[in-house]
């Protein structure tokens, strides 16, 4: 293992910190846990010596972090809606089958739900993350790291301002900002002319969120506004998922991914993979900086590998994949002079990395290294790709 090497970052201590407010969280948990059920279940405020308690329990795992419990909201779609392409992610499909909590209903759904909200905060939101990660198992509750789509909602009635107002009515405009990368969304209802100008931004502000989830709302909207009138093409809420996914792909490479070819002084061609677009709210979890550089033997006169080389390769990388799971993920890749460098980030709790290095040891055409450190804003990957995000203008 000397060819490992590991480098402490400043923020070591804080994630150490941020374990044992996490830790501290979950011991306390079952002595608030009926007080919260209670308080959904009544509609009322949970008693404020319980309340306080939790605050002050979440706050110590990230002060920008509020929270909020209620009925567990239902999955959105079903498994008709899953992707069961050949080629689809592995992890991609855990996830959506992880969405649709119980897809075989034959068990009984949670009927609570804890919700933690990070808002737009980056390092709160991969606080969350590693609290919804190291969560019990608990038959009454489900938990949240952010507060997800919630469509069901988006036909009932709530109450702003002392108006009862049936959201069904809802129409929206969504305008795309390029430039921004953003989308713009402005939200009508009938009853805007009755509500102060602060309440119709709470209800706008509201539909938002249960149209798409604190992650894409915070992901892709630039801005959203209260209008005065219906649009003059208006749209359902629940269409707004649809444009963010046009969004992503305007922005993004073929499958999330760029390639791309050119020339690196004194090493000749280069062929680079990149992860884009990649947002830190995509891959929360994933705070461990990897560098792997693996040589090869079977190259042409480019040093570029060739047939025996480039199959080796891909045996690799499929075997890393299969360690890794939703534990870690490839964000970059570069071939050139006779190297692979490969750009990895891991869930540092997840344990997964001895393995990861193990299944290096073996490699038979040269000697591997291997670089970590933590890296929770991905400095490291930033800088790896600045000079190609420039030039192609991402």
């Amino acid at each position: 293992m000397a060819l490992f090497r590991r480098r402490r970052s400043a923020g070591s201590s804080d994630s150490a910190e941020s374990t044992a407010a996490v830790t501290a969280f979950w011991d306390a948990w079952p002595t608030v846990r009926s007080a919260l059920a209670d308080s959904v279940e009544s509609g009322t405020p949970a008693p404020a010596e319980v309340s306080e308690r939790v605050t002050a329990l979440v706050r110590e795992i990230h002060p920008d972090l509020d929270w909020e419990v209620g009925q567990a909201p239902r999955p959105q779609g079903g498994l008709d809606e899953l992707d069961l392409s050949p080629d689809v992610d592995p992890a991609k499909l855990l996830e959506q089958l992880a969405a649709l909590d119980d897809p075989s209903g034959l068990t009984e759904a949670p009927a609570y739900a804890m919700t933690l909200r990070p808002g737009p905060s980056e390092e709160a939101r991969i606080q969350s993350e590693r609290w919804f990660r190291s969560a019990p198992e608990d038959t009454e509750w489900r938990f949240l790291p952010v507060r997800p789509a919630d469509h069901e909602q988006l036909g009932n009635t709530v109450s702003w301002d002392d108006h009862e107002l049936d959201l069904s009515h809802v129409s929206v405009s969504m305008r795309v900002n390029q430039g921004a990368g953003k989308i713009e969304v402005g939200v009508y209802h009938p009853d805007n002319m009755f509500l102060s100008g602060e309440a119709r931004q709470g209800v706008a502000d509201h539909v938002t969120m249960l149209a798409l989830g604190e992650d894409e709302v915070v992901r892709w909207v630039g801005k959203v506004e209260s209008l005065d009138e219906r649009p003059l093409d208006p749209l359902p809420p629940t269409s707004m998922p649809a444009v963010a996914k046009q969004m992503g792909d305007l922005l993004g490479g073929t499958d999330g991914w760029v390639t791309l070819h050119g020339r690196l002084p004194l090493q000749g061609p280069v062929e680079i993979l990149l992860r884009h677009p990649v947002t830190r709210r995509d891959l929360p979890a994933l705070s461990l900086f990897v560098q792997v550089l693996v040589p090869y033997a079977d190259a042409d006169a480019d040093r570029l590998p060739e047939e025996t080389s480039v199959a080796a390769l891909s045996d690799l990388e499929a075997r890393l994949a299969g360690i890794l799971g939703e534990n870690g993920a490839l964000f970059m890749q570069q071939t050139a002079g006779g190297q692979r460098m490969y750009v990895y980030y891991l869930d540092p709790d997840s344990g997964v990395l001895p393995e990861f290095e193990n299944e290096l040891m073996d490699w038979p055409e040269g000697k591997v290294q291997l670089r970590t450190q933590m890296d929770p804003k991905w400095q490291q990957f930033n800088l790896a790709r600045r000079p190609y995000v420039r030039k192609l203008g991402l």
